[in-house]
């Protein structure tokens, strides 16, 4: 007797890349690049130096536009779509260089992306504060909620960077090397933000070069290498693959 084996549900796809190319002056820098992310995935995105990570990061959210290719958000090709619009429908990131408004509190800072958010941000400055207030709590800097943005340290900048972008109300949050320059300890309190971020329903699209939290946090791993897709899947597989060792570990690391 012939059983039918019970298959989960395929996830939604909420972001899709569709042969993305970015090129300046001549260079190349993503190259044909196509990839899906589903509902609530979190693909951790890895390469050396100049793969073009960051740039994809930035055509996705809409600092650069490709030269070739699609992007669709939710199933809409958002090519032309600006950064502000783009927040507005809910991708949201952070940035590699942390540059608080400043002069302002946390409190403020973070207000400032409740009302810039997803479906146009929050009309009323009392609601906005009321988000940032939960957020900031989110992220670990309930204590620093008055403090000057600018007076932060660099661990808790970072922090603050989430809060800010998790007040718009992201459904996509794209990450830019979130863990550059954190001792181990802080490193492993990142990675459990982002886990319970994630647990909040929020689709992750994460550029890092700690590899134990890449390991740790993707469902699946992609790899860039002179701007081409040479490696994705499973995070044990892909770290294992011959291909990325040689472009960018160097040798095996356990």
């Amino acid at each position: 007797m012939n059983e039918v084996a019970n298959v989960a549900p395929q996830a939604k796809t909420i972001m899709e890349a569709r042969g993305i190319t970015k090129r300046f002056q001549g260079l190349v820098s993503v190259d044909k690049v196509s990839f899906s992310l589903a509902e609530n995935e979190i693909l951790g995105l890895i390469g050396p130096n100049g793969a073009g990570k960051t740039t994809l990061v930035n055509m996705i959210g809409g600092t650069l536009k490709p030269n070739e290719g699609d992007l669709l958000f939710e199933g809409e090709r958002i090519n032309d779509v600006s950064p502000y619009r783009r927040a507005h429908l809910g991708i949201a990131r952070t940035f590699q260089i942390m540059k608080p408004f400043p002069g302002m509190s946390v409190l403020e800072n973070v207000a400032v992306g409740a009302l810039f958010g997803r479906d146009g941000g929050e009309k009323s400055m009392a609601k906005a504060r009321e988000i940032a207030r939960e957020w900031i709590t989110f992220t670990g800097l309930g204590q620093r909620m008055d403090a000057h943005a600018d007076a932060l340290g660099g661990p808790d900048r970072k922090r603050l960077e989430f809060a800010k972008a998790l007040a718009m109300g992201p459904k996509l949050l794209l990450l830019d090397e979130v863990m550059a320059g954190l001792n181990h300890v802080e490193v492993d309190e990142m990675v459990e933000l982002i886990k319970k971020i994630r647990a909040r329903g929020v689709t992750l699209l994460v550029i890092e070069h700690v590899i134990k939290a890449i390991r740790s946090l993707s469902d699946r791993v992609m790899v860039l290498h002179h701007g081409e897709r040479i490696a994705e899947g499973d995070p044990a597989l892909v770290l294992a693959d011959p291909r990325v060792v040689e472009a960018y570990l160097g040798k095996r690391r356990t």
